[in-house]
Order: structure tokens, then C-alpha cells, then sequence
């Protein structure tokens, strides 16, 4: 009986890590595949500033053009155009590098460093 027990827990714990296994990849492959989906060649998000719980200032480039748009639940209005030499951007962006060319272990580590430098002052 002690036997029987035991390899019934082993397979039950087997069928459970091979869900979990199949779940983490499906959800990986849904989530790239959005990604894909969504990226547009000519819409992009620059940069969010958050106002307020529901009010945000976004830069949004569209094709060439800069524009900065406030958005909250029920409305979109445009701000303004802003030019290119007026933005502030990240050296990623001017590298042209996506988030999925840099991985976890080295955002992280630039976290860490620039807590490291907060800590110490």
C-alpha cells in the first residue's frame, strides 16, 4: 500500500509541473504574439507621465511627426506637436535597442546600481 501511495503522489506531481511547464510556455507564446500584434510601424508610444489615477500626458510619434496628447477615462486631446531636438530620449531609443535585446539580469543589475548610488548619498 506505502508503495501504491507513493507512486500515485509522484505522478500527480509530475502531471502538475508538465501543466505548469505547458502554462508558463502558452502564456509566453500569447504574450509575444501580442506584442507582435500590437507594434506598429509608423504609431509608437514614447513616453507616459502619469497626472493623476486617470490623466496621463503621453508623446506619441506618429510616422516622423512628435505629438503630445493628455489622456484620461473619456477623452484624448492633443497638446501640441513637439520637435525631435526638444525630446530628452533614452540612449535605448537612440540605439535603436527593443526591451527583448536586453534581459531581466541586467535591468535589474542598473536597479540595483542606481540604489546602490541613492543609498550612499
Amino acid at each position: 500500500m506505502g508503495v501504491d501511495s507513493y507512486l500515485q503522489f509522484l505522478s500527480v506531481l509530475i502531471i502538475f509541473i508538465l501543466v505548469l511547464a505547458v502554462t508558463f510556455y502558452v502564456t509566453k507564446w500569447i504574450a509575444n504574439y501580442q506584442k507582435g500584434a500590437e507594434r506598429g510601424k509608423n504609431i509608437e508610444v514614447i513616453e507616459t507621465f502619469r497626472i493623476s489615477n486617470n490623466k496621463y500626458i503621453q508623446i506619441v510619434r506618429i510616422g516622423n511627426r512628435y505629438v503630445s496628447i493628455a489622456v484620461t477615462n473619456d477623452h484624448i486631446t492633443n497638446l501640441g506637436d513637439v520637435s525631435f531636438d526638444e525630446l530628452v530620449l533614452e540612449e535605448s531609443f537612440n540605439k535603436n535597442v527593443s526591451l527583448k535585446d536586453v534581459s531581466f539580469k541586467e535591468i535589474f543589475e542598473k536597479i540595483k546600481g542606481e540604489k546602490k548610488n541613492t543609498d550612499d548619498k
